[in-house]
């Protein structure tokens, strides 16, 4: 049987894998930007030029950006048995809806979405290890 668990946030992704005993790590990169638009007065006056920033343009485009992340990781996982997603933020929870709502035979794998904060790859592997051995 292969258990698989993911801990990603919106940077990468790291994929540990048990099977036969024998364990994987793999990471993926999301190649997803990060915006900081600038914005405001262009000049030092009260009620100067304002430059307009906009964010729907930023925000369509990481969202398309995160689209193709999540696909690449299901493609990553698409014959594993069992999987745990964790993460810091929301970027586990939309994991799981992309799965969800695009990848059916993959969402009903998914024994648990968790919340866990940034980790050192040893610790994502004992983290996958300890869930599966209590599942």
């Amino acid at each position: 049987m292969k258990k698989t668990g993911i801990w990603l946030d919106k940077d990468k992704a790291l994929i540990v894998t048990l099977e036969n005993g024998k364990e994987t790590l793999n990471t993926i990169m999301s190649n997803v930007e990060h915006y900081r638009p600038h914005g405001g007065s262009g000049t030092r006056f009260k009620g100067g030029p304002q430059d307009v920033v906009q964010d729907s343009k930023y925000l369509d485009r990481e969202k398309q950006q995160l689209k193709q992340y999540y696909k690449s990781l299901a493609s990553e996982i698409k014959d594993t048995d069992a999987l745990v997603i964790f993460g810091p933020a929301d970027t586990n929870k939309k994991f799981s809806k992309e799965l969800h709502k695009n990848h059916k035979s993959l969402s009903t794998k998914i024994k648990s979405v968790k919340k866990a904060d940034s980790m050192t790859e040893n610790q994502v592997k004992a983290w996958v290890r300890d869930f599966f051995k209590s599942h």
